[in-house]
């Protein structure tokens, strides 16, 4: 990457825009709202590109010639030096039932050149930000320090037995995707302490990250959705596996604390 962007003032701004969509989550948690788009297995809505035009407008404000790749699409060249990478609502179908586990999601990826497996499109995360504003809980990392939560450091658990371990699995948005994970869910249940099912896959990551969960497993999931949620695991000291698939942006994955991924038995 030839241009540096100040990481700090990156920061700063990917925090100003998730809190300001963080306001307007908690303010319509309990209305009723407009949907854009519904299938048997996800719901898209008004509220969603609205969060994403405001995260857009807020970002620009600071940084006006980085484009951004969003859930709700994407503005400007996304194959530029510097991009950013957003889930403007991340747990949509929380968020619609009125259930107050979502988040907003913000990360700022620099291409480091030749995609491989571990640098999808050739970009690294240089940044991470998350956002829960029902709990009022702000994860944030930079590549090179430390993973905090609402600015304390954070480390992943210690735990090295799957049958202590506490995992979260995600079900992604296709029938493919549940074919695939169903007999994995099924043979995983009886080998771990618990298995949790909470529908944010960055929340997902962020529990990880700060101990709460030992693992998060999905296959499908997108880019936008762990971008962010991913760097924050991997400064607090956990380990982000995760492998391109069929579909734009999609991936497998787990997340752990380092200790379970060989003993998890990772779905294809």
């Amino acid at each position: 990457m030839r241009n540096q962007i100040d990481s700090g003032k990156a920061l700063a701004a990917a925090i100003s825009a998730a809190q300001a969509v963080g306001k307007l989550m908690r303010r319509h948690l309990n209305s009723t709202k407009r949907a854009n788009e519904v299938t048997q297995h996800d719901i898209k809505l008004e509220l969603d590109v609205r969060s994403q035009k405001l995260i857009e407008r807020t970002l620009r404000s600071t940084f006006p010639g980085v484009p951004l790749l969003g859930e709700e699409g994407d503005a400007g060249d996304v194959s530029a030096e510097y991009r950013w990478v957003v889930d403007p609502i991340d747990g949509t179908v929380n968020f619609t039932y009125g259930i107050p586990h979502a988040c907003v999601s913000i990360a700022l990826q620099g291409r480091v050149g030749k995609a491989t497996a571990e640098y999808e499109d050739g970009y690294d995360t240089l940044l991470g930000v998350v956002y829960d504003p029902f709990c009022d809980e702000l994860w944030t990392a930079l590549r090179g320090g430390k993973a905090q939560l609402n600015g304390r450091n954070i480390h992943v658990s210690q735990r090295r037995k799957l049958d202590e371990a506490v995992v979260c699995i995600g079900f992604a948005k296709t029938r493919e995707s549940l074919e695939r994970t169903l007999p994995y869910f099924n043979d995983l249940v009886p080998r771990v302490r618990k298995v949790r099912i909470m529908g944010s896959a960055a929340l997902a990551l962020t529990y990880v990250a700060t101990g709460r969960f030992d693992a998060y497993i999905e296959s499908g999931i997108r880019l936008w959705d762990v971008a962010a949620g991913g760097l924050i695991v991997q400064r607090a000291g956990g380990e982000f596996w995760h492998r391109p698939v069929e579909g734009r942006h999609a991936h497998r994955l787990v997340a752990s604390n380092g200790l379970l991924r060989r003993s998890l038995r990772v779905p294809g």
